[in-house]
C-alpha cells in the first residue's frame, strides 16, 4: 500500500539538491516547498564536485555581447540565441543572488572578483570560491540557507520514482520510495533539477548513481525532450582505476598547462585556441592518441609550478592521493562523460510541455548549450534557471488536488546492465552500426518492468537521437557522417515516439519481439 502524505499535500516539489534545486527552494521563500533529495541534502550532486566557477561578465574588458558570442561559437550552431542571450545577461545578478544567499566568492587584493579564463573564452570571466572547489562552497551556502528558511521541508534518501498525473496530462503528485516505503506526495506543481546522465558511462566526472532519473521522470509523463544526442566528455580527467574519475579543471589549460604524450609532443599545439579548444576538439584529440596506443598527460609544472597547491588545492590533493605532485610531475589525464547538454525541452521560464513541471539545471534543454556548452556556463545556467522557474511557479496558484490512489509498488532502479551498452556505443565517437547494436540491446530492457528500464529509456533515447542526426556537430561525432550539415536543427521528441522510431529501425523480428 503506497502511503498519502496528506500533511504536505499542495505544497510545491523540488526534486534535487544541487544548484538548481537549492536555489530554486529559497528563492520561492515564503511559499511551502518539499525539497526531496535522494541522499542528504547536497550530497551526491556534481554541483558539489564542480571546480571551475560561473561565467559571467564581470571583467572592465568584458561584455554580455562578447559573453554571448563565446556561448554561440562553441554551440556550434545549434544554442538558441535569444534564450542564451537572456541568460548570459543575467549572469551579474545570478553572481549577486548567490552572495546574498551566503556564497563566498574568491577576490582579488583590491577587493574585486577574481576572475579567471576557460577554454574557449576570449577574456577571463570565470568567478570561482576556494581556488577550485566553487560547487561545494556554492552547495555549502545554499545548503545552510536551506536549514535557516522555516518554509523549505527536506525529504532525505527519497527516491522519486514516477510522477503522477490526472486527467489530461496535468501534474497531480510525486510518488517516491524511502527505506523501503512507497508514498506520494500531492502537489500540481513540480521542479525537477535532477542533474544529468554521467552515471550511465562507466568513465565519467559526475556521481555514479546519476543516470538521467529526472529524464526518465519526464519522458514517462509524456513530456518533450530536445538534443539528447549531444554528451559532453571533459577532456581531462584524472586517469585512474577509481570510479567516478576525478576532474582536473579547465581552469588549469587556463593558467597556461599543456597537454604533452608519451612522447613529450605537444599533440595540441597546430589546433585553433591549442589546448584552450572547445572541449569536443580536445577531447577527440585525446581519444586519438590513446587509441594508437599512447598516453596523455597535463604537464603545469612551467605554467604553474609551486603555486599548484594554493591555486588548486582540491585537485592537487587529488593527485597527491595517487603519489602525482603537479608541481614537478605529469598529470595523466583522459576523457570522460562530463554534462549533457540534452534534457527535458522547457522555455524560458523553466516549464516543460507538461502542465506542472518545471525543470531547472542540467537536466533541462533551454537552448543555451547547443551542441556543445561552454565552460562554465553550466552552474550559470542552473542560477538563472531557478530563479525564473520560482519565479513563475510562485506566480502559479496551486490547482484543486483530487485525491489520489494508490499506486503499484515501484521497481528499483539499476544502470549496470545498461552501463557497458552506453560506454561502448555512445561515447565520443559513434558510427551507425553501432547505435542500431545498442538501440537493439536497450529497446527491450526499456519496454520491461525491470530494474534497467529507466536507465535503459535514457539511454535509447540518446541512441535515437544519435541516429536520427547524420551529421557530426559540436559533442556529437559521428565516424561514418563526419561532415557537418550546412544547416542546424535541434531535434525535440516525446519518449514515446523515440519508442515508435526504435521498432522502425530495428529488424522486423527485434521490433516485434522488444
Amino acid at each position: 500500500m503506497t502511503e498519502i502524505l496528506d500533511e504536505l499535500s499542495g505544497r510545491v516539489a523540488v526534486i534535487g539538491s544541487g544548484v538548481a534545486g537549492l536555489m530554486t527552494a529559497l528563492a520561492l521563500a515564503p511559499e511551502p516547498v518539499v525539497l526531496l533529495t535522494r541522499s542528504a541534502i547536497g550530497e551526491g550532486t556534481s554541483s558539489a564536485w564542480a571546480q571551475g566557477g560561473i561565467a559571467a561578465s564581470l571583467g572592465a574588458d568584458d561584455s554580455a555581447d562578447l559573453h554571448l558570442a563565446d556561448t554561440l561559437a562553441a554551440g556550434d550552431g545549434l544554442c538558441d540565441p535569444r534564450v542564451a542571450a537572456g541568460i548570459v545577461r543575467e549572469a551579474p545578478s545570478a553572481i549577486a543572488a548567490l552572495e546574498a544567499m551566503g556564497v563566498r566568492f574568491d577576490r582579488r587584493a583590491d577587493g574585486g572578483l577574481a576572475l579567471g579564463l576557460e577554454a574557449a573564452h576570449t577574456r577571463s570571466r570565470i568567478v570561482h570560491a576556494r581556488g577550485d572547489g566553487s560547487g561545494a562552497e556554492i552547495v555549502r551556502a545554499l545548503c545552510q540557507a536551506v536549514a535557516r528558511t522555516a518554509s523549505i521541508t527536506v525529504l532525505t534518501g527519497a527516491e522519486v520514482k514516477r510522477l503522477v498525473l490526472r486527467d489530461g496530462g496535468v501534474i497531480a503528485g510525486v510518488l517516491f520510495e524511502t527505506a523501503g516505503r512507497a508514498a506520494i506526495l500531492p502537489t500540481t506543481r513540480v521542479v525537477l533539477a535532477t542533474g544529468g546522465i554521467g552515471g550511465l558511462y562507466d568513465a565519467t566526472t559526475n556521481p555514479a548513481p546519476n543516470w538521467g532519473q529526472g529524464l526518465a521522470l519526464a519522458a514517462w509523463a509524456g513530456a518533450r525532450l530536445a538534443d539528447m544526442e549531444f554528451v559532453q566528455f571533459h577532456p581531462t580527467a584524472l586517469s585512474t582505476t577509481q570510479r567516478p574519475l576525478a576532474l582536473v579543471s579547465e581552469a588549469v589549460r587556463g593558467e597556461g598547462a599543456t597537454l604533452v604524450n608519451e612522447r613529450s609532443e605537444r599533440f595540441m599545439a597546430d589546433f585553433p585556441g591549442a589546448e584552450l579548444a572547445p572541449r569536443d576538439v580536445v577531447a577527440r584529440a585525446i581519444t586519438a592518441e590513446i587509441a594508437r596506443g599512447g598516453k596523455v598527460f597535463l604537464d603545469a609544472r612551467r605554467a604553474v609550478g609551486a603555486r599548484f597547491s594554493t591555486r588548486f588545492p582540491g585537485i592537487d590533493a587529488l593527485c597527491r592521493a595517487i603519489g602525482i605532485d603537479p608541481a614537478v610531475d605529469l598529470i595523466p589525464v583522459r576523457p570522460a562523460a562530463h554534462y549533457h547538454m540534452g534534457g527535458v525541452a522547457t522555455d524560458e521560464r523553466g516549464r516543460s510541455s507538461v502542465p506542472g513541471l518545471w525543470v531547472a539545471g542540467e537536466a533541462a534543454s533551454t537552448g543555451l548549450h547547443g551542441a556543445n556548452r561552454l565552460a562554465s556556463n553550466s552552474l550559470l545556467e542552473a542560477a538563472v534557471m531557478a530563479l525564473r522557474a520560482a519565479r513563475d511557479v510562485a506566480a502559479i496558484p496551486a490547482r484543486s488536488q483530487p485525491r489520489l490512489a494508490s499506486e503499484p509498488s515501484p521497481v528499483p532502479s539499476d544502470a549496470s546492465a545498461v552501463r557497458p551498452i552506453v560506454s561502448r556505443y555512445l561515447n565520443i565517437l559513434r558510427d551507425g552500426d553501432g547505435l542500431q547494436a545498442a538501440m537493439e540491446a536497450l529497446l527491450p530492457m526499456a519496454e520491461g518492468r525491470l530494474p534497467a528500464s529507466d536507465p535503459a529509456l535514457v539511454a535509447l533515447m540518446i541512441a535515437v537521437f544519435a541516429k536520427l542526426r547524420e551529421e557530426s556537430r559540436g559533442a556529437h561525432a559521428r565516424t561514418d557522417f563526419a561532415a557537418k550539415l550546412p544547416f542546424a536543427r535541434r531535434q525535440i521528441l516525446t519518449a514515446f515516439e523515440v519508442f515508435d522510431v526504435a521498432r522502425s529501425l530495428l529488424p522486423h523480428s527485434l521490433a516485434r519481439s522488444a
